[in-house]
């Protein structure tokens, strides 16, 4: 959405016109729904998440102060909700993965092994590390984006980055060490 349009979108759902903040909503619901799934791990949390956003956003919209920072906003809102998600959760989960029946060609096989093997390391991840791994490298935000966004000084930022990304290598590489229960089933 071209940023003059959604200023004036935004600036008209903070007047209270609803089909202006439903053309936002529509517009940015499919994207939240993404990050949300990528942060929480599970349908039905990510799809709370993203109404819960919603719901804050249109409540806090009158309080915007700058427009033109509505995405950023919008995603500070949707980590505040999935971390929300994520500590109520008061249900065992179970991790389901959907058989896809199309074959991958054979030249793709170690594509889909690397695939398969880093989501088992992401899923090892606490929250705020898959957060901060989403929004930098799923979202494409820089550095100082990120900071801006969950309102945290950039030194924090890079920081809390790198031991995610350490976090994740770790884990990759213990389902790579004999003995580990991947290993132990490939073996």
């Amino acid at each position: 959405m071209e940023r003059s349009v959604q200023r004036d979108l935004v600036e008209a759902a903070q007047g209270g016109d609803q089909e202006a903040f439903e053309v936002l909503a529509k517009g940015s619901a499919d994207r939240l729904y993404a990050i949300a799934r990528l942060i929480l791990r599970d349908v039905d949390l990510a799809q709370d998440a993203v109404q819960e956003t919603l719901i804050r956003s249109w409540r806090g919209l009158p309080g915007l102060r700058d427009p033109e920072r509505f995405e950023a906003w919008l995603h500070r809102l949707l980590v505040n909700c999935c971390t929300d998600q994520a500590r109520g959760r008061q249900r065992l989960t179970a991790n389901v993965r959907v058989i896809d029946f199309d074959l991958p060609d054979p030249d793709d096989s170690n594509l889909v092994a690397d695939r398969d093997q880093l989501e088992r390391g992401f899923r090892r991840l606490k929250l705020e590390q898959r957060t901060l791994v989403v929004m930098r490298y799923y979202l494409g935000l820089s550095l100082p984006e990120l900071a801006e966004t969950l309102s945290l000084p950039l030194g924090t930022v890079k920081s809390r980055l790198h031991y995610a990304m350490e976090a994740l290598r770790a884990a990759v590489e213990a389902d790579l060490r004999p003995g580990s229960e991947l290993t132990r089933t490939t073996a």
